[in-house]
This record gives structure tokens, sequence and C-alpha cells, in this order.
């Protein structure tokens, strides 16, 4: 292992991150992008969690929905007033950007739609390539998402927009968002895919044209109907309808994220990034091999990730 931080070192940049500063905090984010940070990864969140910052009361929202939709635009609107109206708490935003595919690098096109105060310490914004992956996230967000959760009240996760596939947000989120357009067509779409069933509210955006938003949302909660059968309590969940022009709805979806609280546990989300993670490095013989493991009672993503090595190891060897 290459020792990337000294210990010293490692806990004045974990201190100065939860002070608000934005470097030592994207120091630490690319290390944990890169392919080989596992090591880093288990020192890390050792030395978080021995420094009391655990993230257990930190939310994460996700907002995801096909391109055009208006999703950055609409974040750098629900930023401006979570800093005007929220004095007392810190938010983050982390964007899939698509990926080059000569680079492989992020094309960087939700950074330009969102303006944010450089000097502000109570808000943090991060661009991730999408790394060609379907479901809208990199493979390396939720360990992103993971440490952002120690140090701000709120984590906002904008997908890449790629298009009907992009439930995986809703599995590491607290309060997921679906957003659409005014008449877009993406009731049908969304419906034909099984993506109606995934968020917890839906957001109609763009809705500068009050008799045609009206409308929008007459389709849209008719088309959701058919969720009162399968929910709990029978209920559909909320829609918002919002402008970013006109400012129509911002404050009233903000007040919403602001009320939703943390999941209890998050024990349900470690085991689906283990299995994502399990399939790409050892594919279906792997996700075979991990069921007949049982339920392992390791603490933490690490040391599940060390004890699954540890057992395929035994196997093949």
């Amino acid at each position: 292992m290459t020792v990337r931080f000294a210990e010293k070192e490692l806990k004045e940049l974990i201190l100065e991150a939860s002070q608000g500063e934005k470097y030592p905090l994207a120091r630490l984010i690319s290390e944990l992008e890169k392919p080989d940070s596992f090591e880093f990864r288990k020192v890390l969140f050792k030395e978080l969690e021995n420094s009391g910052f655990n993230g257990d009361r930190s939310v994460t929202i996700g907002f995801t929905g096909t391109p055009g939709a208006g999703k950055s635009s609409l974040l750098g609107e629900i930023s401006t007033n979570f800093l005007q109206t929220v004095p007392d708490k810190k938010m983050a935003v982390v964007a899939i950007d698509p990926s080059s595919h000569i680079s492989g690098g992020s094309l960087l096109g939700d950074r330009t739609r969102l303006s944010l105060p450089v000097r502000e310490k109570r808000i943090f914004f991060r661009s991730q390539p999408s790394q060609l992956e379907l479901g809208g996230l990199n493979p390396y967000t939720y360990h992103v998402i993971r440490l952002l959760r120690c140090f701000f009240d709120f984590i906002f996760v904008e997908t890449v927009g790629i298009g009907q596939n992009e439930i995986e947000v809703s599995k590491l989120a607290d309060l997921s968002f679906l957003v659409m357009v005014p008449l877009g067509g993406d009731q049908i779409q969304f419906m034909k895919s099984g993506i109606m069933e995934v968020p917890d509210a839906f957001i109609l955006n763009k809705c500068d044209e009050e008799n045609l938003a009206r409308a929008s949302y007459h389709t849209l909660s008719t088309t959701l109907e058919f969720l009162r059968d399968i929910v709990p309590g029978g209920s559909i969940p909320p829609i918002f309808l919002t402008s970013v022009k006109t400012k129509k709805g911002i404050q009233e979806l903000l007040d919403f994220v602001l009320k939703s609280k943390p999941h209890p546990k998050r024990s349900s989300e470690t085991k689906v990034q283990i299995e994502k993670w399990i399939k790409t490095e050892y594919g279906n013989f792997g996700l075979s091999f991990s069921e007949k493991l049982g339920n392992i009672p390791q603490k933490n993503y690490e040391d599940w990730e060390s004890f699954f090595h540890s057992e395929i190891r035994k196997r093949l060897l």
C-alpha cells in the first residue's frame, strides 16, 4: 500500500473539511475516487469514526429524471434558497455528469448551470463523471456520499440523466425525486419502465405556464393512482410544481426536504452497494458465492469487502 497521507496530515484534512474548507475536502474525495482506494478508505473512515464523524444525522436526497428536465437549474435555485433561509445547516451537491468516450472524464455540463458562491463554507459542489455506468451514478459515488455525510446536513445527488434506468440513486437516498417536464410524455414512458414506483416524490419542473402545468399535474396524478394499491397507507407520492424562471414552488420543495429524516438503518444500503461491487469484481459467480455466505456480521463496507476477498480466495486457491 502507498501511504497517501501521514496520520497527522489526515487528521488535519478531516478537521479542515469539517470547518467548511473546500480544498482539503476535495483532496479527500479525489483519493476516494481512485481505483486503488480500498486501503485509504479503511484508514479514512476509521479516523472519521474515531473523531466522532459518523454521518448518522445527515439526509441524502436524490434527483433523477430525463435530460432536459432542468435538474441542475432546479438544484441551483434550491441551493440559493437554502443559503438564504437555513443559516444553521450545511449542504453538498454531487452532480454526476456524462463521461467523455475519449478521455473518460466528466463533461461538466451540470457545473455550468449552477452558480454558487465560491467562498460560502456552508455549501460544497462536486462533479463526477459517470464513467459510462448505467443507473446514473459513478462507481465511487457511494463512498463520496459516505464522506460528505460526515460534514454536511443535506447531500443532494443529481444523476447523469440517461433515461429510464436511473433508479440507482433511490437505493442510497433517504428521499428521492423524479423530475419531469409538463406534458413531456414521460408519464407513459416511465410507466412502461416501472420507475414510477421508485421515487418518494415527483417534481413537475419548468411550470412557467399555469394552464399547461395544471394539465400536466392532473395527468400525472391520474397516472399515479395505480400506486394506491401497492404502497403502505394507500396514498400517492406528493407532486411539486416548480419553475426556476418564476421561482414557483422552490421554497415549498425546500421546506419538504428540510422536514425529511435520515433512514434509521443503512445496512440495506450497504448490502446493495456490496452486491454491486461483487458483481463488478466477480460477476454472477461472486453473487452466487456471497449468497452461500449468508448474513455476515461485518461492521462496515470495508470490513465486508475485505472479508469477501479473503473467503473467495480460499475458494479459488
